[in-house]
Parts: structure tokens; sequence; C-alpha cells
């Protein structure tokens, strides 16, 4: 995998949105991106869809493993089941 490589998608929010190292919880349409990082890491940030800022997804107690694009992928699963769906869930 080339470091710089992204995968993005729109994605709606599940109940309670998704949470983010900067501002917290966004909710609604947004749009995930996932860049990989030199040596296999992946960097997941969340925007608002159409926005020009940024945010990291917190990914909470969850591992986002493997290549760059499954993180992006189990990122989307997370975002799409939503903070409070994880929250109640116990992770």
């Amino acid at each position: 995998m080339t470091a710089g490589a992204q995968w993005a998608d729109e994605v709606v929010a599940g109940p309670g949105g998704a949470m983010t190292d900067e501002v917290g919880v966004v909710t609604g349409d947004l749009t995930l991106r996932t860049t990989a990082r030199p040596g296999g890491g992946a960097l997941v940030e969340i925007q608002y869809t159409g926005a020009e800022e940024w945010y990291r997804l917190t990914a909470g107690p969850h591992r986002l493993e493997g290549t760059p694009h499954a993180v992006h992928l189990a990122a989307l699963a997370l975002v799409r089941a939503g903070y409070r769906v994880q929250e109640q869930s116990g992770g």
C-alpha cells in the first residue's frame, strides 16, 4: 500500500453521530476519509459533507486494525452504527 493513498465515502451518522477528537460529536451527512500512512498505518478523518474542516475520528474502545482500506471500511461501519449505539452496547 502506498503512503498517501486515500479512500473517501459519504455516510449518514447513526444514532448519536460520530465522535471526533477535536469537536466531539458530529451528526448528519458526513464524509469519511482514510489516508494510508508510512508503515501501514491509517489516518481516519471526518467532515460535514461539503465543509472544509476535517476532524480525526475517535475510535473509542474499538480497534481499527488491518490494511488502511480495511480500517476505512470498519470506520464507515462505526459511523453508520452511531456513537449512542456504541456506548449502549459497551463498545
